[in-house]
């Protein structure tokens, strides 16, 4: 779909942000939670947030760049979680909102993975922008731990990082599986903790 005309400069585009950047962001994110992603359109964006395509199309080039940005903006807290454990700070990453135990957000997340899996423009975006800085966050959970000597030094942390998201992803979206506070914890204290070599969980 060729977008409409971006008008006459920049000095003419409207001013997209603060509550009505969210409320935008938060539309877009209802749509793709409601059909997925092949059938999210900027039309259907704008007659959920009452705005006007062109609106739309002045702020974001692309609905990959929309879709990434409105993601970005609401998928929880931005802090990585400092309980002064692993198990806590695991806990607290993943449960809660934002994390694996978020309905919406799980529903989006399956959407995006589809996506990605069927256009590449969105798979570079999504790779880059989405899933990048979440690998990091999880990772500095485990380099921290590390550091206090709840892990080994020997520990392959980039092959352990990743596993818990994999576990719950596994039994989400193969599985139908609803991902629980429970599962994490189940996940957390028989795997995760075991193969840092972390005896028994800390409370």
């Amino acid at each position: 779909m060729t977008p409409p005309p971006a008008g006459d400069g920049e000095g003419s585009r409207p001013r997209v942000e603060g509550e009505r950047e969210q409320e935008i962001f938060t539309a877009t994110l209802d749509v793709l939670a409601d059909v997925g992603y092949d059938r999210l359109t900027m039309d259907a964006v704008a007659k959920r947030a009452s705005a006007s395509k062109a609106t739309l199309y002045r702020r974001w080039s692309s609905k990959p760049a929309l879709v990434i940005e409105a993601v970005l903006s609401q998928k929880g807290p931005r802090e990585v979680p400092d309980t002064g454990t692993l198990r806590g700070d695991l806990l607290a990453a993943y449960c809660g909102m934002g994390g694996v135990t978020d309905t919406r957000q799980m529903r989006v997340l399956g959407a995006l993975m589809s996506a990605a899996a069927r256009d590449e423009e969105f798979a570079v975006a999504f790779r880059r922008d989405f899933l990048r800085p979440k690998e990091a966050k999880s990772m500095l959970l485990y380099e921290r731990a590390q550091q206090r000597g709840e892990i080994a030094e020997d520990v392959d942390l980039e092959l352990v990082a990743p596993a818990l998201a994999g576990m719950v992803l596994h039994r989400q979206f193969l599985l139908g599986e609803n991902p629980s506070p429970e599962l994490v914890t189940r996940i957390v204290d028989q795997i995760i903790l075991p193969a840092v070599g972390v005896r028994h969980p800390v409370t």
